[in-house]
């Protein structure tokens, strides 16, 4: 039977009270007149959780056909789940608690909205159970869903899950981010006070101490023990992710029609853009060699520092990774999950078409994040030729391995052909660099390194894009406009050195 059948009605009823506080009824002394009282409207509603039989009852309506547009709402709320038990339970669970605070019948559209949705038709839903709601329903890789998780558990739910969604505004986002700042100082302390006490609990001198020495040195140890371990601080790029997390996830809340205002597009937290690379210049070489500082947190090699990089590492097994993130560009992620059936050496060609980056510490196989970070670069002569020989080499490891060979197709693999843990790459960077008298570099900044020689080899910027894939040209100008006037600087000495002078080598500086 159709749900908007169900008994109900419209009935007549003398709402007059004594002195007492108690309904008259039958003793009222109006109960004559034709228009005495009040209409009221009664609809049975679906069973409750219990199973138990309930009515929704609603008084004080003047006019009858007030009264009955009113259980017209009603009916039709009751006709919007169909045969879907559950739904007809929220709808009368909704209604149920109408009648007790006597809050307005809402419009049956709204109430079919948030039912297609699953979240709760009373509109009193919390920011939490939004967030949980819109994590279900995403779709995208599982890293990016991680990192959304994340950022839900770690920092939104804490701080204004308990907030109803309908009424987060920038207020409550900006005090968010303040406390989220002071318990980055008070990690910062933190940390820095552990590190202040592990110095405390190094032995100052080889042997073995003396008594005195070795009770307080287990005393500082204790202390180290009690102190809470390193943290993460949460710096201005991490804050930005944060905050497009949730700007996310409130602008899918505004496509439900759920809210109509996104807080998190208006909130102010500072720029967080990514630090802009430094060329290592012979300057800033000294000056490190001297302080031990690094000039900005993003530095990148000269080709040449570069090329004495190249040199050191060439009879490593992954070489050619290095070789090949250097000149063209390559992610890390990108390089290990490189597969050689997209790349056609006698062409000349590569196509990027899978990654394989970390969740958490499991290698996960995944399509490049964007679909301008796919695509199809040139590979030079010496590239190609490094990509040969180092293909010679697997094949010799895999006649080695024999049947304990595991064919993956990838380009950059164990001895045993599995997948390559992409923090082992890192490591053997690291280690590579450590045994050269170079200035440090991180890995992913063998990517800036890339930028840098192509645009020493005549590259412009929109050429260094297509190479990079970056989304736009704005990104990679924003990236590496503070780096490549240095190059420029460089080819522009070249260039004057490569026109001879007769004159010019003699000519004297005229004094000021």
């Amino acid at each position: 039977m159709p749900t908007s059948r169900r008994a109900g009605g419209i009935s007549k009823r003398c709402e007059c009270r004594g002195t007492d506080g108690k309904r008259l009824g039958a003793k009222c002394p109006q109960l004559s007149k034709r228009s005495h009282g009040n209409h009221e409207l009664h609809q049975e509603l679906p069973l409750d959780a219990e199973g138990q039989r309930r009515r929704f009852r609603r008084t004080g309506y003047p006019l009858a056909k007030d009264a009955q547009a009113a259980l017209d709402r009603i009916r039709s709320i009751l006709d919007l789940p169909g045969d879907d038990e559950d739904g007809q339970r929220r709808v009368g669970d909704l209604l149920q608690g109408l009648m007790k605070t006597r809050g307005p019948i809402p419009e049956p559209t709204e109430v079919s909205r948030k039912l297609g949705v699953g979240v709760p038709l009373d509109g009193k839903m919390t920011v939490t159970e939004w967030l949980d709601v819109w994590l279900a329903a995403k779709k995208t890789r599982k890293t990016t869903t991680n990192s959304y998780a994340s950022h839900v558990r770690v920092h939104l739910k804490p701080r204004i899950g308990h907030l109803r969604l309908d009424r987060l505004n920038v207020g409550h986002l900006v005090e968010m981010f303040d406390g989220i700042d002071e318990d980055s100082e008070t990690i910062a302390a933190e940390n820095a006070a552990r590190r202040e006490q592990e110095t405390r609990c190094t032995r100052g001198r080889p042997g073995a101490p003396k008594a005195a020495e070795r009770a307080a040195l287990a005393a500082e140890r204790a202390r180290l023990a009690e102190m809470k371990p390193y943290r993460r601080v949460t710096g201005p790029a991490s804050k930005q992710s944060i905050r497009r997390t949730l700007r996310t996830a409130l602008n899918a809340a505004i496509a439900r029609q759920l809210i109509t205002f996104n807080p998190a597009s208006h909130v102010e937290i500072g720029s967080g853009r990514r630090p802009k690379p430094q060329l290592w210049s012979e300057e800033r070489v000294q000056r490190w060699r001297e302080t031990g500082e690094k000039p900005g947190p993003v530095m990148v090699w000269t080709p040449a520092q570069f090329g004495a990089f190249l040199d050191a590492a060439e009879d490593e097994r992954l070489y050619a990774f290095f070789h090949l993130v250097g000149f063209r560009g390559l992610r890390r992620g990108e390089g290990v999950g490189q597969d050689w059936s997209n790349v056609k050496l006698d062409e000349g060609l590569l196509t990027v078409a899978k990654e394989i980056v970390v969740d958490g510490w499991t290698p996960v196989e995944t399509e490049p994040k964007t679909d301008g970070s796919a695509g199809t670069i040139g590979l030079d002569s010496v590239t190609v030729q490094v990509l040969r020989e180092h293909r010679a080499r697997q094949l010799k490891e895999k006649e080695a391995a024999g049947a304990k060979w595991v064919e993956t197709g990838k380009v950059f693999v164990t001895e045993l052909g599995e997948w390559l843990h992409p923090d082992v790459v890192s490591k053997t960077f690291r280690r590579i660099c450590e045994g050269t008298d170079l200035p440090p570099i991180n890995l992913r900044d063998l990517r800036h390194v890339s930028a840098t020689v192509q645009h020493a080899g005549g590259g412009d910027l929109h050429s260094i894009k297509e190479t990079l894939r970056h989304s736009t040209i704005t990104l990679t100008s924003d990236t590496y406009t503070s780096l490549l006037p240095e190059v420029d600087k460089e080819i522009a000495e070249k260039a004057a050195a490569l026109v001879p002078r007769a004159r010019r080598g003699d000519a004297k500086v005229p004094a000021e």
